[in-house]
Formats: structure tokens, C-alpha cells, sequence
């Protein structure tokens, strides 16, 4: 049906008249605003020039203070102004602004100065502003952002120098990026450092073009270092192999041949390095690390283990946590570093030696161990039984799977009979496809989507999920325990439920462990809260569900309480006659692995006790430990007492 108005008629024409008006003193207003901007500017001729920091995790921030820092010494007074809290409709008062702007998620701002870039934005793209609103103006800006996120790195910074220079804005130092997760950003930061102060000293003004690319625009980021680097020091690892040591050798023949492991920067930055320390890191050589578990010294002190206890038997007092690799290809939402560490697609950093790493993690491991002494409940015996680890849990932080020798540092492990617990994020097929059998290998699962999983996982891969599923299809042919291992955040990933049982044909995973998000503490890189965080019996009915949905296949076999976690395992192949055999002879594994010899799951299973079977009254805690709780004084407790 259609409908005609015929102009003839006075409803008609007053019905256009009133549009008509309406876009007219719309139109007028806003040229009357773009010209008040221009012409009716501060009052005060002279205002202070300002650094302008858009930043997310607290990078950008730190950065600018730098620069605050550095240019006070000179004499030189500028303002240091958070976006968020700046009014752009301020940028025709300015005469001098430098800007330190961090890249956020998808080549976006942080949220909390999206504001202030989508005003730049959309000014530089209204004709009406034109190119003289910035014209009394000049700017310096310089980009914090991570390679490894491609085509998007240091969009926001790019976006902000493109769209000043069309406002009319002058660049008085070329755009500079700072790669920081590649590690060079402190260093091309004093660079660009150096050049603004040396331009503002002479006064001086470096013209740049309107081209979008960035030889033209005067882009300089990190790969100049890459310049520095003399190609002749760089030795493929094909032309050492015969040289090498075994490790190397086994290396050069596999998927990594084609690699330049010399001659490459380190992974651990002094910037890293000083977070993860603060954090309670124990940094190895280059790229490693090691940390005491709040659950290793809980059973040191006889006050419980942690779930891999309860579901199979492992001893927490004699469990080393470890990584070969800080990098993570992930910057999950719920991360217990809060993004500190670096990322990668790939290994682009130099390359330890496995032994090296598992020696001076034990080292290190050890004399934490040692600080215990004299700690209330902690007696000789376990002290003297934590001093020899038996378990090491290559899960700490980052992607342990990613490290190069891999396969060389479990083999060392295996030797000294240390069991292997390794957890891998599911983004790296080929080295789960490739990587020797493990005392048990986890595959996190965060989540059972697609849209679900690149918003809690936020991978750097732009076939994450082709990679994801390709992981989790590769755990079907490996012979030893596997896992997938569930983060629930409510909110996000609890009500996936029929999703999720429909990748357990993928793996056909021995086990799945699903456990609550554990919180961290607020965070600038997360968004996460308490509200996020399940209870137990939220834990159990969503794991009672996802087994129902197996029809059989999975039942809900033991649990763990105070970590909030459930176990399923598969019944045809742990439940003998009514009982559970989740936990692990790790003597009868230990002499497998050195006989050579090809074995599978079944061949180390052993007897779970009744007291960490689901569903018993002590919900997974050994009652050959001494139950702790602490006393808690809520604040509105006590006045309700008082």
C-alpha cells in the first residue's frame, strides 16, 4: 500500500515547512557552534600545554608522567590531563598538545576515552569544521600498542594524528609506536622523548603529510630496532644442529627447523620482569618462571590441599608451579595476572636451555620452600618431603606448549620423577598433535561458542576458533589422561550448557573439570566483579546438568569445595564396579614412561578415596589434614554488634 501527500494541501505544506525548519536550525546551530569554536577561544591567550594519555591498563599513564617528569626538568610546564576527563570541545583553545594513547580491544579506545576520540573523529570527517578549527595548534603523538594483534596495532594513536593534521593541527614530532608486549616499547618511548624535547627547545616544527601510510606520515615504531640487529649473529638452527647439544638437535628435526632462535631479544623486559617479581614470581632466565601455590604452602602447615589432590591425588606440599613460557596467545578476561605478561602468536624470543629451566626452577622452588621453616604448623617432616617436588604443575601463567623445547623439559621432568600437569589454551593444534605424553593434559575450554569464546578469551588468532577446535580434536588421539578444563563466569559462559556437550565428541576428554572463576581483585584490564564469580551449588547443578546431557557417558565423580570445583569423569573407563578411579599411580607412571613402552590412562589409574567422591561429607577435603577457617570480621558485622 502506498500513501501520497499532496503538496496542495495546507496540512501538507506546514508538515514540510516545520522539517524543513527544523533541519535549517539544526544546520545553523551547529555552524554557529563550529564558528564560536573557532573564533570565541579562551580568554586566556596563553593556556598550558597539555599531555593527553588515553590508557586502559595504567601503560600510557606511566608513559606520560615519564614525559611530565622529563620535560619539568627541562622548564618546560605542560598539564597532565586523562582523556576521559578532558573536554575535546577545549582543542581550538590549545596551542600545544602531546598525546601518549593506548590501543584497546579491536583497535579501539579504552571505554572510558572513547569519547574523546570519536569527538576528533567525527570533527575531522564534518565538513563545516574544516581544516582551520586546529590551526593555532600543534601536536606530538605517541602510540602504545601490541604487534601481535596485526592490522590493528596502534590504531587509536594513527587514528588521532590522522584526524588532528585534517583539522588543521601542526605535527611537531612524527608518530612513534611502542610495541609493548614485544618488549621495545620503554626504549622507543625515550626516542621520542629525546625528539620532543629537543623540538620544543629549538621550536621548531617537522612538517608531515596528509598520507594515511605510515613512511609518509613519518611513522617510526619498534621495527627499527630490527635494523639494528646484525644479520650475520643470527644462526639458523639448521646450520648448528651438528653441533648442538640433544635438545637443540631434537628441535632443528622437528617443527621448529626453520626457526632463528639466536640472536633474538628477551622475552622478560625489565618493565615484566617487575611486575610479575611484585607479584611473587620467581623469574628463570629469559622467558620462565616459577611461583609458589598459596595450596603447596596450605598443606606444608597441614591445612588441606588443592582440588588435584582430591580428584588424583596428587601431594600440594610437593607440587611445583612452572612455565617454559610467560607468553599466552590469550588475554583472557579472567586472567590472575591481569595481562602483566607478554604475548605472541609465535616464539620470537630466545630460547633456554630445558635443563637450565627445570634446575633453576627447582633451585628456586626449594628455597621458597626453605622460608616456610618456622611457619605455625609447618613440622620437619613435610618441610623435609616439599624440599624433593614430585608434581610439577606447568600452568602458572602464559602458554607453556608454546616454548620450543617443550617436549625436552618434560623428559627431564619425567627422569627425575617429577609428575606433569600441562595446561594449554587451545589455540596451538599442532603442538598438542606433536607434544610427548604428560602425566595430564588440560585443554581450556573458557568457552562453547564462538562469539562467547573471543569475548572471554580475547585471542590474538583471527582463526581462533578453527584453532580451538582443531585442539580440542587433537586431544582424541593422544593415549595419556586428558581434560578439559571449564571456567565458569556467570554472566558469560553458565548457561552454554547443551553447547558444551556437544564438543565432547571432539576430544572424548577422560576428564572435565569445572570450576567457579576465581576473583582477582579489581583491574583495569578486566571488567570482572564478585557478581561474576558462582557459588558452589552453582558449580554442581551446572556440572549435574552437563553430565545429564551425556547420557551416561559422564558422570559427576568427585568435588572440591573450598575451590569451588567439580570433576566428571567418564564412566566407562574410571568406574569399576562402583567405584571411581580418578586418582594417578605416579610410581606405576614413572616406570611406564622410562620403559618406553606405548600405555594408556587406564594403565596408571588408582583407587579415589570415598572422602572426595561427590557428594560426601567432607566435599573433598582429606580428613588427614586439619580444616582451617579464617575468622571473618565484616564491617557491617561489627556494627551490628556494636
Amino acid at each position: 500500500m502506498s500513501i501520497s501527500i499532496s503538496l496542495s494541501s495546507v496540512p501538507a505544506r506546514l508538515t514540510l515547512l516545520a522539517v524543513f525548519s527544523a533541519t535549517t536550525f539544526y544546520c545553523l546551530y551547529k555552524y554557529h557552534r563550529l564558528r564560536h569554536l573557532k573564533l570565541f577561544l579562551n580568554p586566556n591567550p596563553n593556556p598550558n600545554p597539555k599531555i593527553i594519555f588515553v590508557s586502559e591498563t595504567g601503560t600510557s599513564k606511566t608513559l606520560a608522567r615519564r614525559l611530565h617528569g622529563l620535560l619539568a626538568s627541562n622548564d618546560v610546564a605542560f598539564d597532565l590531563v586523562d582523556a576521559q576527563h578532558y573536554e575535546p570541545e577545549d582543542l581550538p583553545k590549545e596551542t600545544l598538545i602531546i598525546l601518549v594513547a593506548s590501543t584497546w580491544l579491536d583497535g579501539a579506545p579504552s571505554a572510558a576515552s572513547r569519547f574523546f576520540a570519536t569527538w576528533l573523529a567525527d570533527a575531522a570527517a564534518d565538513f563545516r569544521a574544516g581544516s582551520l578549527l586546529l590551526s593555532r595548534c600543534r601536536f606530538a603523538v605517541f602510540g602504545v600498542g601490541s604487534r601481535a594483534y596485526g592490522d590493528s596495532f596502534n590504531a587509536v594513536a594513527r587514528g588521532l594524528a590522522k584526524h588532528l593534521r585534517a583539522l588543521g593541527a601542526a605535527e611537531v614530532v612524527p608518530l612513534f609506536e611502542g610495541d609493548v608486549d614485544g618488549g621495545d616499547v620503554d626504549a622507543v618511548f625515550d626516542r621520542w622523548c629525546e625528539k620532543v624535547v629537543a623540538v620544543l627547545k629549538s621550536g621548531s616544527v617537522v612538517e608531515s603529510c596528509d598520507n594515511d601510510g605510515a613512511e609518509e606520515s613519518g611513522v617510526v615504531s619498534s621495527s627499527e630496532d630490527e635494523s639494528d640487529v646484525d644479520s650475520s649473529e643470527i644462526v639458523d638452527l639448521e646450520d648448528i644442529a651438528g653441533k648442538a647439544p640433544s635438545w637443540r638437535k631434537a628441535v632443528a628435526n622437528g617443527e621448529e627447523s626453520n626457526e632463528k632462535l639466536n640472536g633474538r631479544r628477551e622475552m622478560v623486559t625489565p618493565v615484566i620482569r617487575a611486575n610479575l617479581e611484585k607479584q611473587g614470581y620467581k623469574i628463570i632466565g629469559s622467558h620462565s618462571g616459577v611461583k609458589l601455590c598459596r595450596w603447596t604452602k596450605a598443606q606444608l602447615r597441614g591445612r588441606g590441599g588443592c582440588y588435584k589432590h582430591s580428584f588424583y591425588g596428587i601431594e600440594s606440599h610437593r607440587c611445583m608451579e612452572a612455565t617454559p613460557s610467560l607468553a599466552c596467545a590469550n588475554k583472557c578476561v579472567f586472567c590472575w595476572r591481569h595481562h602483566t605478561n607478554p604475548v605472541g602468536k609465535s616464539w620470537q624470543w630466545q630460547m633456554d636451555d630445558p635443563i637450565e629451566i627445570v634446575n633453576s626452577a627447582i633451585d628456586l622452588h626449594t628455597n621458597m620452600i626453605k622460608q616456610m621453616k618456622g611457619v605455625p604448623g609447618v613440622t620437619l617432616e613435610r618441610l623435609s618431603e616439599g624440599l624433593s617436588p614430585r608434581h610439577c604443575a606447568l600452568s602458572l601463567v602464559g602458554e607453556p606448549i608454546m616454548y620450543p623445547g617443550i617436549n625436552a623439559l618434560v623428559d627431564e621432568l619425567h627422569k627425575r620423577r617429577i609428575s606433569t600437569f600441562l595446561v594449554t589454551n587451545a589455540q596451538f593444534p599442532e603442538k598438542i598433535k606433536s607434544l610427548k605424553p604428560v602425566t595430564q593434559l588440560y585443554v581450556s575450554v573458557d568457552a562453547a561458542t564462538k562469539d562467547s569464546l573471543k569475548a572471554i578469551d580475547r585471542p590474538l588468532f583471527g582463526d581462533f576458533w578453527e584453532r580451538f577446535i582443531d585442539s580440542l580434536t587433537a586431544l582424541k588421539e593422544k593415549h595419556q589422561r586428558t581434560v578439559y578444563r571449564l571456567t565458569l563466569v556467570k554472566g558469560w559462559n553458565t548457561a552454554d550448557i547443551d553447547a558444551y556437550s556437544k564438543l565432547f565428541s571432539l576430544g572424548e576428554p577422560d576428564f572435565v573439570e569445572i570450576k567457579g572463576v576465581t576473583y582477582c581483585g579489581s583491574s583495569t584490564t578486566s571488567k570482572l566483579t564478585m557478581d561474576n564469580v558462582p557459588w558452589h551449588a552453582d558449580v554442581k547443578a551446572f556440572s549435574e546438568a552437563l553430565a545429564l546431557k551425556s547420557q551416561g557417558e559422564y558422570e559427576v565423580a568427585c568435588e572440591h569445595a573450598h575451590s569451588c570445583c567439580v570433576l566428571l569423569a567418564k564412566t566407562n573407563k574410571f568406574k569399576i564396579d562402583g567405584q571411581w578411579y580418578t586418582w594417578i599411580d605416579y610410581e606405576k607412571f614413572h616406570d611406564l614412561v622410562a620403559s618406553g613402552r606405548s600405555f594408556d590412562s587406564r594403565d596408571y589409574m588408582a583407587a579415589t578415596p570415598s572422602w572426595s567422591v561427590y557428594g560426601s561429607e567432607e566435599g573433598g577435603f582429606d580428613p588427614g589434614q586439619l580444616r582451617y577457617r579464617k575468622e571473618r570480621h565484616h564491617k557491617s558485622t561489627r556494627n551490628q554488634a556494636g
